[in-house]
């Protein structure tokens, strides 16, 4: 077989200056992406490509075939409760895209409906279908989808282009009508006001660093949209959300060694902002807040300020900066999260290289037992502030991917949903107590215990 030549780009030196030293770059014609050039030499790449991949057509064929002969594509994800809505996503086999949905919940209602075979839920309400957003377009991307508090509106984005830069749009949930709201050049997410007049939202600068929190009020013009929040030093992204209470919004700005966190009052779109403790060099913090008749209203903060494992700490919302200790950091254990609900919270962490949640409740932890020795379990979808179950994820080197809900006085948990792991043509059911797993610990030279998972027959 001929092997073709591939195309060569054509050097075209250009200087600019980075960190005060002179650097000339031969190639950096090619990131003008408009450029006719441009386009006829990713043309003649992907030309190439293809030629000399041509043999592999039949094995990519055989692959392909496999991999979808083992994956249920008509699914529905285990709805999660958020004020009288369930809401969850479908996916429909032969579609792209996943398909938003809500159904009405009773008052009393705790458990989900049954996800079932994947097919719509007798009732529900169709938000967003990404299948008909999408329609013919080549590139198709969803970069926001976010309810209003009060349930009767939608914001999302979507990019056609592929440059993560997004068109924000508004929808009336009841009318099912697009709003004539429009913000083109977004990031990804965006955040409500409390009573949903006002939506939030993020855009980037010249180099795609999201540097700007802008917010735009329903019903006006986007030219009209105020900046609230920009960051400056070029080493920081900046991000928005709404804490699980709907009290505060917080915009969050971070490096890879350093954050800090300003709130602004919900209910006061147009309010000042206030920082919950000022940047230092080498601190990082999250925050939560946590409005209760026992503990009062308060902050959640899990920093590593001198705790190399990060620590969990409070503060009285009217002084965010006074920090103090709740859960102090242990040499064995990295707390890795907190997530705060009315009347209790849930710290999950990483100990003896595995990850795990503990649910604090009236003075008392409880951790949440799981049976097989190595696993990984992380938070699922927890919306709802008032709440007295937990849900949670799960799966190990022979359990698929399963939902959990967890109830947080007794630990107890309740199997909602786990992957199906078809078998190929032919094969034999796949049960995961054909399989046996150990946790060894091997020793190296300074002392250190390193984890070793094995599976086996």
């Amino acid at each position: 077989m001929t092997i073709p030549t591939p195309p060569l780009a054509r050097p075209i030196p250009a200087e600019r200056r980075q960190h005060g030293d002179l650097v000339t770059d031969d190639y950096a014609w090619l990131t003008v992406r408009d450029n006719p050039e441009v386009i006829a030499y990713l043309e003649a790449e992907n030309a190439y490509t293809d030629e000399v991949t041509a043999h592999l057509a039949p094995l990519r064929d055989t692959v392909f075939a496999e991999i979808k002969a083992r994956t249920q594509e008509t699914d529905l994800t285990v709805p999660a409760r958020k004020g009288g809505w369930w809401y969850y996503t479908r996916t429909v086999e032969g579609q792209q895209y996943p398909v938003y949905c809500r159904l009405a919940a009773r008052p009393d209602e705790v458990t989900p409906p049954a996800p079932g075979d994947g097919r719509p839920l007798d009732g529900e309400q169709i938000l967003l279908d990404g299948n008909e957003l999408a329609g013919d377009a080549s590139f198709f991307e969803l970069g926001a989808f976010s309810v209003s508090p009060d349930g009767k509106r939608l914001g999302y984005s979507a990019d056609f282009r592929g440059d993560e830069r997004f068109t924000l749009r508004i929808k009336d949930l009841g009318t099912g009508a697009e709003l004539d709201d429009e913000i083109p050049g977004t990031f990804y997410g965006c955040a409500w006001s409390l009573d949903g007049s006002a939506v939030f939202y993020v855009t980037v600068d010249d180099a795609w660093r999201p540097y700007r929190v802008w917010r735009h009020a329903i019903g006006t013009p986007a030219a009209d949209d105020v900046i609230v929040f920009e960051e400056p030093d070029e080493r920081f992204w900046v991000g928005v959300s709404l804490t699980r209470s709907e009290r505060y919004l917080v915009i969050k700005t971070e490096s890879r060694l350093t954050g800090e966190a300003w709130l602004l009052d919900a209910a006061d779109p147009a309010g000042e902002l206030r920082v919950v403790a000022p940047r230092r060099q080498g601190v990082e913090y999250n925050v939560e807040h946590q409005p209760d008749d026992e503990s009062g209203d308060r902050l959640l903060i899990l920093h590593n300020d001198q705790a190399e494992n990060f620590e969990l700490a409070t503060a009285p919302t009217g002084r965010p900066g006074e920090w103090q200790p709740l859960i102090a950091q242990r040499e064995d254990t990295r707390l890795l999260g907190v997530d705060a609900f009315s009347g209790h919270m849930v710290v999950w962490y990483r100990r003896e290289g595995r990850t795990g949640l503990a649910v604090y409740r009236d003075g008392a932890a409880l951790e949440i037992p799981f049976p097989e020795p190595v696993y990984s379990v992380s938070p699922g979808a927890n919306p709802q502030y008032r709440s007295d179950r937990f849900r949670l994820g799960y799966e190990s080197l022979a359990t698929p991917a399963s939902v959990y809900d967890c109830d947080v006085a007794t630990g107890e948990l309740t199997l909602l949903k786990r992957r199906p792991v078809l078998p190929s043509p032919g094969g034999r059911p796949f049960s995961p107590g054909d399989y046996a797993q150990y946790r060894e610990w091997a020793v190296a030279g300074d002392g250190t215990r390193i984890p070793i998972s094995l599976i086996c027959p």
